[in-house]
């Protein structure tokens, strides 16, 4: 193991444009169905309806959140909706299910999605009996990240110590509190990102990939 990296007992991995790449383009197919939820909930034209989704991801962290705070919509419907997608796109990764076998200590999964879509996605991955436990949304009390009490709520539940964790996303800000507990941040920079201009100071180690990095992580002695 790569010696800055000897302190890690926990490995706590982001799901959507991290464990798969950009590229597979997964999450467009979710974007379209949100937008087509708000078209039919509030009656409004595409681009309207467009417009008021990202201006609830980007003022309340998702879609979800702003919907639930200012249309007290039933998050259970509203995810059921959005995550009814095809996932022909995702493919078995052998080098991903092998080198996240490798890694010493504990592995989770940590996602704004919820458990059925996530497991969906392991399961096309290969990934379906590499990780420990997943911490969805409502193990977040459905408040996602990057609110700070989703990253309070996976270490207690798990009785995980930050300090020896690393937590992997490809979102700038969802590993800045992350880092504000003592976690080590790895950025997977692959164009998903939605906040430009965002400080870095806080990522530790930033990739275009995750399986070459773990690789490479492994091998060095």
């Amino acid at each position: 193991m790569l010696a800055r990296l000897d302190h890690v007992r926990n490995w706590i991995f982001d799901l959507d444009n991290t464990l798969y790449p950009a590229s597979a383009d997964l999450f467009s197919q979710v974007d379209a169905r949100m937008t087509g939820f708000i078209q039919d909930l509030l009656g409004l034209e595409h681009d309207e309806a467009r417009r008021v989704q990202k201006g609830y991801f980007h003022n309340h962290g998702t879609t979800l959140s702003g919907l639930m705070t200012e249309h007290h919509v039933d998050p259970h419907a509203f995810l059921a909706h959005v995550h009814d997608i095809e996932m022909d796109v995702l493919e078995h990764d052998a080098p991903l299910v092998a080198a996240i076998a490798k890694l010493p200590g504990r592995k989770l999964i940590f996602t704004n999605g919820d458990t059925p879509y996530a497991l969906k996605i392991l399961d096309r991955l290969g990934l379906g009996a590499s990780f420990e436990a997943i911490h969805d949304i409502h193990a977040m009390d459905l408040m996602p990240k990057p609110h700070a009490s989703a990253y309070a709520g996976v270490c207690t539940a798990f009785d995980i110590d930050p300090a020896q964790s690393l937590f992997v996303d490809d979102m700038v800000r969802n590993l800045l509190p992350a880092k504000a507990i003592g976690m080590t941040t790895v950025w997977v920079d692959n164009g998903s990102e939605q906040s430009p201009g965002a400080e870095r100071d806080h990522i530790d180690f930033t990739i275009p990939v995750l399986a070459p990095w773990l690789e490479t992580i492994l091998e060095t002695s």
